[in-house]
């Protein structure tokens, strides 16, 4: 994970990624995350999911390698967050929504506080094939048993483009996930830019886990 490749990209509003609006698979499958969860956001950006999850009556706790990503999230929704150094990371909090500036790597969970739910939309697909791994195996040790999941995936020819955002196919999704309940409970055809651009070849999937 890049911190100057990531912090050119929001500088130079190279921001693709970003949904202007609440993800589809979030706003068809966010009962599967249960009631009243604190949900984990892993590189969340300034997805407006965010705003989304916290308005359905959960608590969000987001991480963000970007700060600018993390102060826009809140300016764009004319909030102003507390702010507070917590280590190598720095916590911007208000109502139900605090996002961590800094490196995942270095959240735990006593940093994060308890959380019982995942909602990866865009972190999985953001990382090489040799760091998915680890970014797994980090989420399971912050991550309670019990714990419900929504993770979103692209699946492309991986030759065809350059990530991110990288395919991440079926069999390496349940790899990672191996030893827990893991269902694909939809998919469509990726929209936006290149990924649009190849047809029937690149679809998005959602997938529901259980800690």
């Amino acid at each position: 994970m890049n911190p100057d490749f990531w912090e050119s990209r929001w500088r130079e509003g190279q921001i693709g990624f970003h949904e202007g609006a609440p993800n589809a698979f979030l706003n068809e499958h966010v009962a599967k995350l249960g009631a009243s969860r604190r949900v984990l956001v892993p590189l969340c950006g300034k997805s407006e999911d965010l705003a989304f999850l916290a308005a359905r009556g959960h608590t969000v706790v987001g991480v963000e390698l970007v700060e600018d990503a993390v102060r826009a999230f809140f300016a764009e929704h004319g909030l102003t967050p507390t702010v507070t150094p917590r280590g190598a990371l720095t916590e911007y909090s208000h109502g139900p929504i605090t996002l961590f500036a800094g490196d995942f790597f270095a959240t735990t969970r006593e940093l994060l506080g308890p959380v019982d739910a995942l909602y990866d939309r865009a972190a999985l697909i953001a990382l090489p094939e040799s760091m998915r791994a680890r970014y797994v195996a980090h989420l399971r040790a912050l991550l309670p048993a019990g714990a419900d999941g929504l993770v979103v995936t692209v699946e492309y020819p991986q030759e065809a483009m350059e990530g991110p955002p990288f395919s991440v196919p079926e069999a390496e999704v349940r790899r990672h996930y191996q030893g827990l309940p893991i269902d694909r409970i939809d998919q469509a055809p990726a929209e936006g830019g290149r990924l649009a651009a190849m047809g029937a070849a690149a679809v998005t999937c959602a997938w529901r886990v259980r800690f």
